[in-house]
């Protein structure tokens, strides 16, 4: 990513020279820049790392995403308002937080990639078909991971499959249903999979930061656990296991899955490089000095020395201690398991977000054979990921409900405050027709004021409130457009 940097100037400096009134808020080139700028595969290279600049810029919202509306922050007095109204599930449409404004924009640049880039290389004699499908295949993944986080947050929104271009594109979309946008994507991601770039790539940095082929197996293992096709999830992780270059650090060494980052482990991250003023948000989130997020009571007590036996992953890993009973997120600002040392210099600001690692992943395949019955088996994988964290093995009954809890519970430590808790809690909340939607909603409401918790939890029962509205703006702009129905009067 870096060595295409120069690039990234280039194309921000050209796609935001004209203004457009569309829904999306797009600033494409005008007809005149855009003939003179897609003439070689540099232009091409050069929007495909905005798009992953873009993606980066938005780690506040994925993580915020992943965690606000779950059980394991505690708010500091300088949260913001907006996010504040999320967590206590005090939302409406005027909320700048459900603004989806950033995301299209990423979509909208692997959009111009993919519909642009064939063009390049009829007049590019050095563009080959081999590095054009590569470059195509990693913009088709990352607008699927865009859209899978949209699909995850505000459950339908519109499936734009055209950059906006001029005025001719039709910008005002209606919504597109789950399914329609999940198969999309599936889609996509299948028949643009082999010609993914293998992991090869010159630095490490691209390596664990651009789509690969193993990137490609863990989004579509995510997506299918989402849409609760267990034998395709395995199918996918199997190609997972098959690599060499890719397993389990040992408890030794798992600190650093997050400092130095891009580990054995890793699969896909977000990069970050303070030296090059490439800074993430996680520091400022997560360090006491900014006294905007702690760890809450739940995390204290699944990860604390006090209350838990997580010697590896707990306290002066995932969090560290400040005070009595008081601790803050330390993951993302350490430099060793010690929960003393922290990040200086331009290293506070260059801890990666963490999208896949194979805990993760090994953890998806665990959840997939339990709810296939295939007990043995997810129980070997269960203490498998146990046992990397120096923990006895556990028994459990045979029943779903018994693993379900069990791999819950387990991803709650090994993955906590990686952004991945809520997305966790609401695919527990929709399996089986919503059969424990009542454990989902319990949690949504711990965060909520007493006198407002027996309301909340009876509209809570209906699913669609667990996902965000579309923001005002849009709806507005856009006729065409519907508001969640929870959000409506």
């Amino acid at each position: 990513m870096k060595s295409f940097l120069k690039y990234i100037f280039i194309a921000v400096f050209i796609f935001f020279q004209t203004s457009c009134n569309s829904w999306l808020d797009i600033y494409p080139p005008n007809g005149l820049i855009r003939d003179e700028f897609w003439k070689e595969k540099e232009d091409v290279e050069a929007v495909l790392m905005a798009a992953y600049e873009s993606f980066a810029e938005i780690d506040e919202k994925l993580w915020l995403n992943g965690e606000l509306r779950a059980d394991m922050l505690l708010a500091g007095t300088n949260q913001a308002p907006d996010e504040e109204k999320i967590m206590e599930s005090n939302i409406y449409p005027d909320n700048a937080f459900c603004n989806w404004k950033s995301y299209y924009i990423i979509i909208n640049y692997c959009n111009e990639v993919i519909k642009n880039a064939p063009a390049v290389k009829e007049l590019d004699n050095t563009f080959t078909e081999y590095h054009l499908k590569s470059l195509m295949a990693e913009a088709y993944f990352l607008r699927s991971l865009t859209y899978f986080y949209l699909v995850r947050i505000y459950n339908e929104v519109p499936l734009m499959l055209e950059p906006a271009e001029n005025d001719a594109v039709d910008f005002y979309l209606p919504k597109s249903t789950e399914e329609v946008i999940l198969n999309q994507l599936v889609k996509d991601l299948k028949e643009n999979r082999e010609f993914a770039p293998s992991g090869s790539f010159v630095n490490l940095e691209d390596t664990k930061g651009r789509a690969s082929k193993v990137a490609y197996d863990a989004l579509l293992a995510d997506i299918e656990l989402w849409r609760f096709n267990y034998e395709e999830v395995l199918v996918n992780i199997a190609k997972i296991e098959e690599r060499i270059d890719i397993g389990l650090l040992t408890s030794a060494r798992w600190f650093e899955i997050f400092y130095p980052g891009n580990s054995f482990e890793s699969i896909f991250e977000i990069q970050f490089d303070g030296k090059l003023g490439q800074n993430n948000s996680l520091a400022s989130y997560t360090s006491r000095s900014s006294n905007r997020y702690f760890s809450s009571q739940k995390a204290i007590d699944l990860l604390s020395l006090e209350t838990s036996f997580e010697i590896v992953r707990g306290e002066n890993a995932s969090i560290a201690r400040y005070g009595e009973s008081s601790y803050y997120i330390y993951k993302f600002l350490g430099q060793s398991a010690d929960g003393v040392t922290v990040r200086t210099g331009f290293d506070g600001n260059s801890a990666n977000f963490i999208v896949y690692r194979l805990a993760d992943v090994l953890l998806m395949k665990a959840e997939a054979l339990a709810m296939l019955e295939r007990y043995p088996q997810s129980l070997e994988i269960l203490n498998k990921i146990r046992e990397r964290a120096n923990l006895s093995p556990v028994s459990l009954a045979d029943n779903r409900v018994a693993f379900e809890d069990a791999i819950m519970y387990e991803r709650s430590i090994e993955l906590a405050f990686e952004g991945k808790r809520w997305f966790d809690l609401l695919r527990l909340g929709r399996r089986n027709n919503f059969a424990r939607k009542d454990k989902l909603i319990e949690i949504i409401i711990s965060n909520v004021p007493s006198i407002q918790k027996r309301i909340l939890a009876a509209r809570l029962t209906n699913p669609l409130g667990w996902y965000l509205p579309i923001y005002d703006s849009e709806i507005e702009r856009n006729v065409n457009l519907e508001q969640n129905s929870f959000y409506v009067n």
